[in-house]
Parts: structure tokens; C-alpha cells; sequence
């Protein structure tokens, strides 16, 4: 009998997934079953119907590969948004580069709580101008600005690289004749006032830097997450510059660490700024305060 020659069928879908999931969920990953899916989706160009309406796809060699590698850049602890090289942020997929934060989900708490003052400003004024310092990936100000056909912003950074990803995440969304940014040492080349300033400031203590999971400590930019010696040398700067680059009737909005509310409150009333209004995250931690003169 002569032998079977004929080609090995190709990987298929349903197969590839569920070995994506085993070798996560051995590696130990809490979410090995959405990465799996988030990782799989991204290079088969398929969506979740897909596996379960078709799971006999097959897939090409190449993808199977680029998911093979994307699954061990996984174990070896890259994010997977870092891996697939977006966020989705406020209903907006962000491009990332290695400059940038990483957007969470608990900012989109400080969008949600400076908007009804903001919607308050452009209904008076018909137009709404925010300044984003530090802005990374333009993740707060490009959420505003969908949420605000009125609303200017720019965004600020001191890395060239963050405000290029900014200017790029823009213009894919459509967003670009209404957002530009600049790099800046907070506000050292600023000008104009604004009725709106907001900032996911870096605020962990340069000693729980040490402390951080590979995760965070080894792809997020330490530029964006080391706040000093107690975590609030950003809060300072902020609120000191606010008296030059604020509208008197205007708001200072900023994400906090969890346990900095009572600090971050004193840092703004002594530059003459009171609370406004503050926010939790879901997860039930103070996220967010407004400020205001």
C-alpha cells in the first residue's frame, strides 16, 4: 500500500484557541481565557461569532505563528494590549507605543467626572478649550472630545514619542482638527488659558516603584508613573500653574491614587483651588477630583 502523502490539514480555529487558552491558563495567566480570545481575534482577522459558528476555519501557517509568538510574548509577561498594540479607551481604540501609558479602565472615571462641567461650560461659552498635561496616548483628551463636538484640546508631554502616538491616535479617529500637542515639560511651553486642565499625573512613590508587577514596572514608561517622594510632585506642579493657564470660572480635573485624596485636596487649596466634586472608581476607590476657584 503506498503511503499517505497527502498534505497535513491546517490548523483550525476552535484548535488553535483552546491551545492559546491551555498554555496561558498553565502559565498562570488570571485571564488566560480573554487573552486567548483577545490575542486569537487579533491575527485571524475574526471575531468571536466566527469561533463558534465556524470553529473548523482553517487558519495559514503565518497566522498560527504570529499567534504561537504572541502567546509567549505573553507568558513572558507583556501585557496583551502591549502584544496587540492597542486600548480601548471610552468606546476609542487607542494605538500604543512604548512611550505611553497604557490606558485603564479606572481613568475613565476623571473623564466622567469633569464632563457635566464641561458640557455646563461649552452650552454657555458654545466652545470648550482643555489642556491635557501629560497626555500620552491623548487618552482623556480624545475622550472628551468625542463626548464634546464643541470642545479644542492639546495635549502635553515630555516625550516626543507620547505626543506623536497622541497626533496619530487623532487622526484615526477623526479627531485631529480638533486636538494638537505639543512637548512640554508640563507647562513650561504653554501658553493661553484654558477652561479646562486635566492629568492622569504619574502618583506612585518613587519607593513602591520597586514594588511594581513586571507587567506595569517592565512596559508602562516610568516617566509616566513615578510621582517623587510621596507621590504627589505632579499634583503640585499642577496646581501652581493653574492661577496662569486657567479660566477664572474653569476646572482643574485629575486622576489620584487611592489613597491620596486628603493630599491632593491640601496641594490645590493651597494654590487657592477648592474641591469641587470627587469620584471612585468602580471598584469603590476615590479616582477622581474637580477643582475649581
Amino acid at each position: 500500500m503506498a503511503e499517505d502523502d497527502s498534505p497535513a490539514s491546517a490548523p483550525d480555529l476552535g484548535t488553535v484557541l483552546a491551545e492559546a487558552r491551555r498554555r496561558l491558563k498553565a502559565g498562570g495567566g488570571g485571564e488566560a481565557a480573554l487573552d486567548a480570545r483577545l490575542i486569537v481575534e487579533h491575527f485571524s482577522k475574526t471575531q468571536r461569532i466566527d469561533a463558534l459558528r465556524d470553529p473548523a476555519l482553517s487558519l495559514d501557517a503565518q497566522t498560527v505563528g504570529h499567534i504561537e509568538e504572541a502567546v509567549r510574548l505573553r507568558l513572558a509577561g507583556m501585557p496583551v494590549h502591549r502584544i496587540l498594540g492597542y486600548r480601548e479607551f471610552y468606546g476609542l481604540r487607542l494605538g500604543l507605543s512604548p512611550e505611553t501609558l497604557e490606558p485603564r479602565p479606572d481613568t475613565e472615571t476623571l473623564v466622567e467626572a469633569v464632563l457635566p462641567d464641561l458640557a455646563g461650560i461649552a452650552a454657555r461659552k458654545g466652545a470648550c478649550s482643555i489642556l491635557d498635561l501629560g497626555t500620552g496616548t491623548g487618552a482623556v483628551a480624545l475622550a472628551l472630545l468625542s463626548a464634546l463636538p464643541q470642545a479644542r484640546a492639546r495635549g502635553v508631554d515630555l516625550s516626543a514619542g507620547a505626543v506623536r502616538t497622541a497626533t496619530d491616535n487623532a487622526d484615526r479617529l477623526g479627531l485631529d482638527g480638533r486636538f494638537t500637542a505639543i512637548v512640554s515639560d508640563w507647562y513650561g511651553d504653554v501658553t493661553g488659558v484654558y477652561d479646562a486642565i486635566v492629568s492622569n499625573p504619574p502618583y506612585i512613590t518613587s519607593r513602591e516603584m520597586g514594588d511594581l508587577p513586571v507587567e506595569v514596572a517592565g512596559h508602562d514608561p516610568h516617566l509616566a508613573l513615578d510621582g517623587g517622594a510621596d507621590g504627589l510632585d505632579a499634583y503640585r506642579v499642577i496646581a501652581a500653574g493653574a492661577g496662569t493657564h486657567l479660566e477664572r470660572d474653569g476646572i482643574v480635573g485629575v486622576e489620584i491614587g487611592s489613597r491620596q485624596k486628603t493630599d491632593v485636596i491640601a496641594a490645590f487649596a493651597a494654590h487657592g483651588l477648592r474641591l469641587r466634586s470627587a469620584a471612585r472608581d468602580l471598584a469603590g476607590h476615590d479616582r477622581a477630583l474637580v477643582f475649581g476657584f
